[in-house]
């Protein structure tokens, strides 16, 4: 009455309901250990740069070590998009801030919906596994009680020891619809607040990035003016 024994007695379709739900929780594991590392990479990059980004430095020498990154966080990507936005729309509208704030803005929303989905990315595949391998493993039972009270019609005399073995092989098939559902539930409900936290983030970054290009044009602009009119 071992589990292996149990399951290499099972009957054919059952078999294959647990081999599915086997391949499902290794692959749920796969990814739950590959967005961990991923989640947590970018948040400790995140936080590093949100520092040195407040630090005063220069935005172009800021710019410059973010393109040296082999691997650029969520919030450099958002930074260096919009301060090359920034840039670009400068050049064209040269006597219009709201044009240009209104493009680093939208260049910025950009990259945080790019920056969302690649943090979303395979978080589906853990949603699905938690919600369909419990009715799977289920339905791996049901075939097997089913498959175990046919059983009973070559059988003179039912006893609980007659039937026993194959609803024992059966219940093991919703055993590992749980396994595979209960990790891939618990890590897809992590994983999500987490990136939603991340993405808020970004989004707060962005109007705070805004707000200083937007002091710095101003800058410019009166600059400009000085100088146009100690030349008049």
């Amino acid at each position: 009455m071992s589990i292996f024994n149990l399951v290499m007695n099972a009957s054919f379709v059952v078999q294959l309901v647990m081999l599915i739900l086997v391949i499902a929780s290794v692959v749920s594991w796969v990814v739950i250990v590959q967005r961990t590392r991923l989640l947590s990479a970018n948040r400790q990059r995140n936080l590093e740069f949100e520092e040195r980004f407040w630090s005063g430095v220069d935005f172009n020498e800021l710019y410059r070590e973010c393109q040296q990154s082999a691997v650029p966080s969520p919030m450099e990507t958002v930074f260096m998009v919009g301060l090359k936005e920034f840039g670009k729309m400068h050049k064209q509208n040269n006597s219009d801030p709201k044009a240009v704030m209104a493009g680093v803005q939208r260049a910025m929303r950009v990259a945080i919906t790019r920056e969302s989905e690649n943090l979303d990315n395979n978080l589906s595949f853990l949603a699905t596994v938690g919600s369909t391998s419990p009715y799977v493993g289920l339905f791996g039972t049901v075939w097997g009680i089913m498959h175990s009270f046919q059983g009973l019609a070559s059988v003179k005399q039912a006893t609980i020891a007659t039937v026993a073995p194959g609803i024992s092989e059966a219940l093991v098939a919703t055993a590992m619809g749980l396994l595979a559902a209960i990790p891939a539930v618990i890590f897809y409900n992590r994983f999500v607040s987490q990136v939603d936290k991340m993405v808020s983030n970004l989004h707060t970054f962005g109007d705070e990035f805004s707000s200083l290009l937007f002091h710095r044009l101003h800058k410019i602009q009166q600059s400009i003016r000085a100088g146009a009119a100690e030349k008049s």
